[in-house]
């Protein structure tokens, strides 16, 4: 990237851009253009927390034009002269904060803000972006496309690790989670689906608005848009949770039997690891020529067509692990993906099938050489934060965590793990502690050496 805010060189070119501002009194410091993430570096933005995200999107299908409003709030963790935002593509029209115009630029995705008034530290703020365009499909390191995926009928926004740049402007990285309204306007005849619960539904002028509220905190990567035709389907799950389902025609008959089974599944999961951390539940099924992957998005999961109950066992266990409990950075994934997996075989054990002990065996003596390729506290590149040492290879860990701790404390320790940073973000370091204070009599130090960073096939266990 040339010159993204690069500190006082980022500020000079700010201030030589039109705009309204008040030039004197500099005291503070452009907040950075990234938290310095070990694989996304350019991803997020330092000097602020996001508390609260209000998008107003109006989306038509035919000619794949959006238009958005995002009012951002959020307080300054240091005195601020500019801070960024992350937008990938999209044609910005007016940027103010606090109500008066802002100067603003443009370097690749930063969307470089300088504020009329500087902004004190602990301040809270409130930023208006608005915005249009055709809004863009990334494609990841690892070859898979996110950001908004056009689909037969609509399109699909979806975040990891960047792809919410694609349609709204943010802080977008895990470490900063906030709460969300969004309201998306398609023709009648489509739906909107978005993260948690539906709070309004309006018609005028042949088009429909529909308005969702996400209550609890929620990392960017995991929010997302679904435009379509769908069937709706509502129930409840444990405790009277609300349920709702969003699933594409072709798909409907495919899907029904294994949806149905979200109520006993989400029963399942809270007796290994605790209450359910959201308001609502369900999923979003849609064709599998439109996404080709299953992803955690919060309190609603997206699939590829039907899922199988072992994927759907996996993206239901990733609203505690993954969407409660958030990577602090991007090489801390491990712990989302290693705890889903790990829930699948838990589940096979408790439902007739193998014990995740077998599955454990199957694994090291199988010739699968790529579960070794690196360590799973360690992935080796960012088009490896979802390979298979990431996934199997983290939950073999957590297999070498029971064997040593013995089943009630490590049920102790999965469950306690998810309450101790409900609704935060965690790292690796703080999960190897946690573990060692619920198990102080124990040595985990061979299983954090050899299994969670260590190179290639341990020795036999």
């Amino acid at each position: 990237m040339s010159r993204s805010v690069r500190l006082v060189p980022a500020l000079a070119a700010v201030l030589a851009l039109t705009g309204t501002a008040c030039d004197g009194g500099v005291r503070g410091t452009p907040g950075g253009p990234g938290v310095h993430d070990p694989y996304f570096p350019r991803a997020g933005n330092g000097g602020y927390d996001v508390t609260h995200y209000a998008l107003t999107l109006d989306y038509t299908p035919a000619g794949r034009r959006l238009t958005g409003r995002a009012v951002i709030t959020a307080r300054a963790t240091q005195d601020l002269t500019a801070f960024d935002l992350d937008l990938d593509g999209l044609d910005v029209g007016s940027v103010t904060v606090e109500g008066r115009d802002a100067r603003w630029n443009r370097a690749g995705q930063e969307l470089t803000v300088r504020p009329h008034d500087d902004l004190r530290d602990g301040e809270t703020f409130t930023t208006t972006v608005r915005y249009s365009g055709t809004p863009r499909t990334l494609t990841d390191p690892d070859g898979s496309e996110e950001g908004w995926l056009a689909t037969a009928d609509g399109a699909l926004g979806l975040g990891e690790p960047v792809g919410s740049m694609a349609w709204f402007p943010g802080n977008h990285h895990p470490s900063d989670k906030a709460t969300y309204d969004i309201t998306v306007t398609v023709p009648d005849g489509l739906q909107a689906v978005s993260n948690g619960e539906l709070t309004g539904r309006s018609s005028k002028g042949g088009r429909t608005a529909y308005t969702w509220h996400t209550a609890q905190p929620m990392a960017s990567y995991v929010a997302t848009v679904a435009v379509g035709r769908y069937d709706i389907g509502r129930g409840t799950g444990p405790h009277g949770l609300p349920l709702l389902t969003a699933v594409d025609p072709e798909q409907a008959k495919a899907s029904e039997d294994v949806l149905a089974r979200i109520p006993e599944i989400l029963d399942w999961e809270e007796s290994n690891f605790g209450p359910y951390p959201f308001s609502s539940a369900g999923a979003v099924v849609d064709r599998p020529g439109d996404v080709r992957y299953a992803l955690e998005t919060q309190t609603r999961p997206v699939f590829p067509g039907a899922p199988d109950t072992g994927t759907l066992v996996h993206e239901l266990a990733h609203q505690w692990y993954g969407d409660s409990v958030t990577p602090r950075s991007w090489r801390d994934m491990w712990l989302n993906e290693g705890f889903a997996t790990y829930a699948e075989w838990l589940y096979q054990e408790d439902h007739g099938g193998r014990s995740a002990q077998q599955t454990f065996t199957d694994l090291y003596d199988g010739d699968d050489d790529a579960i070794w390729d690196f360590p799973p506290a360690r992935p080796s590149g960012a088009a490896h934060i979802s390979g298979s040492p990431v996934y199997e290879r983290g939950a073999m860990v957590l297999q070498k965590i029971r064997q040593k701790t013995g089943d009630d404390t490590f049920h102790d320790i999965i469950q306690g793990w998810a309450a101790a940073h409900r609704h935060g973000t965690a790292d690796t370091a703080q999960f190897t502690a946690y573990v060692e204070r619920k198990a102080p009599d124990k040595d985990f130090g061979g299983i954090w050496r050899d299994w969670l960073y260590g190179d290639g096939r341990p020795g036999r266990p």
